[in-house]
């Protein structure tokens, strides 16, 4: 599968931290991790100081120049400032010279103030904020224990972040009461500013066994409508106005480059999810006690990697069922989400990919757009890069390609581009 114990000791490993394991201040409906109801307790589980010191010690001295860190929750904002200040002290202590520390947090919004937006601009930290659409689709299911909707508690907390100009993005879960409303998500988006935007489908994977699909909230018909729907609206007759990180993980692959969203990658990304606790498993969506590969507190990141769980999540990407091999649209979708798949012993993969039929419908409906988006991007990049670089000479067929997408040039834009 190419992804032996000694390539994984020298790849970049990407930390995913349960801040405070599912506490949480909101109660939405369609929440797949936390139970608490929107009601943590009065003492909120987050990271002990030695778990948090050894890992993160650890962690620097295998870095190799970059460390990337993400706090999720739950609410990570309840673990409280202290907490973060802790985090990127103990990164600074023992980071190597020169290393390169990106920290990113997914909150609900509703605690962000003047003086956390000012922590993560000085800390460089990317914020996602989880709203799913106006008012009126938010306030349906993203509420707090007494049913109040967050949709104004949230838009003040942006309000903060615009303010000490924090890099933040929108992640909005599709569901049942917002599928049949891309177009006015989307509008609503751009109308409020939000350049960067995220759709993950409503799932719940708690109540199923750990190698069987999940509930989903909606079907892959519905998906599929919304997307065509949200790429209409996206595309803007070839000028796309709102990054949106499923159309431009499409993009990515009509101008010769890797997605960067695991669920569309040949493997999934070497990353190690970590529990309030230590606990460590290799997926989200895989958060169960027989994933575990080991807790952080006692074990080191090299034994965690190498347990035999771990080889086994790496396998089961590139397992494909027979229908994906000779897919057309394979070097877009790569087979999905393991997760979404339904598996028989071992690593045989009995079915595709839930919304298998959502991306090939969204696939088909682009496709004539995106060749001719991608090919815009490319002949631009090419230019750009040829006056800059290689002092308005074109490449050796041999040589990279000028648009940077890593290929030959003879097997990227060559014929592409006419000077």
């Amino acid at each position: 599968m190419g992804c032996g114990v000694a390539t994984l000791e020298h790849r970049h490993v990407g930390v995913m931290w349960k801040t405070v394991s599912e506490d949480c201040n909101l109660a939405c409906d369609y929440c797949y991790y936390s139970t608490c109801g929107g009601k943590p307790g009065p003492k909120i589980n987050r990271i002990d100081s030695a778990i948090l010191e050894k890992f993160i010690k650890e962690y620097m001295a295998r870095s190799r120049g970059a460390a990337s860190f993400a706090w999720q929750g739950g609410e990570p904002l309840l673990a409280g400032m202290e907490f973060f200040e802790e985090v990127v002290s103990l990164q600074a202590r023992y980071a190597p010279k020169g290393t390169i520390i990106g920290n990113s947090i997914q909150t609900n919004g509703t605690l962000l103030n003047d003086r956390w937006a000012a922590f993560f601009k000085k800390y460089n930290f990317l914020v996602g904020v989880s709203l799913d659409g106006p008012e009126n689709i938010h306030d349906a299911r993203r509420v707090d224990s007494l049913g109040q909707g967050s949709f104004h508690r949230v838009m003040k907390g942006i309000e903060h972040l615009r303010r000490h100009q924090v890099d933040f993005n929108i992640l909005s879960v599709i569901h049942k009461g917002n599928v049949g409303h891309a177009a006015e998500i989307m509008s609503f988006l751009e109308q409020e500013g939000f350049s960067y935007v995220q759709f993950i489908p409503c799932m719940d994977f708690r109540s199923q066994e750990p190698d069987k699909p999940g509930v989903y909230d909606i079907t892959p018909a519905e998906y599929g409508r919304f997307l065509r729907e949200a790429f209409d609206y996206w595309y803007n007759g070839g000028n796309p106005r709102v990054s949106v990180r499923f159309f431009d993980n499409m993009l990515a692959g009509y101008t010769n480059r890797e997605a960067e969203l695991c669920i569309h990658r040949a493997e999934c990304p070497t990353t190690i999810i970590l529990e309030q606790n230590g606990d460590a498993y290799p997926c989200d969506f895989y958060i169960s006690p027989e994933w575990k590969i080991g807790n952080v507190a006692t074990h080191s990141i090299e034994d965690i990697l190498k347990h035999p769980l771990y080889t086994r999540f790496l396998g089961m990407k590139p397992a494909l069922p027979e229908g994906c091999r000779s897919c057309e649209w394979k070097p877009l979708c790569h087979g999905g989400c393991p997760r979404n798949r339904e598996w028989g012993s071992e690593l045989e993969a009995r079915g595709r990919d839930y919304f298998c039929a959502s991306y090939k419908e969204i696939y088909a409906y682009a496709d004539e757009r995106m060749k001719e988006l991608g090919d815009n991007v490319r002949s631009s990049l090419f230019r750009q890069n040829m006056q800059y670089h290689l002092k308005g000479q074109l490449p050796g067929r041999n040589d990279p390609c000028a648009c940077g997408s890593g290929k030959k040039y003879k097997q990227c834009c060559l014929g592409l581009v006419t000077i």
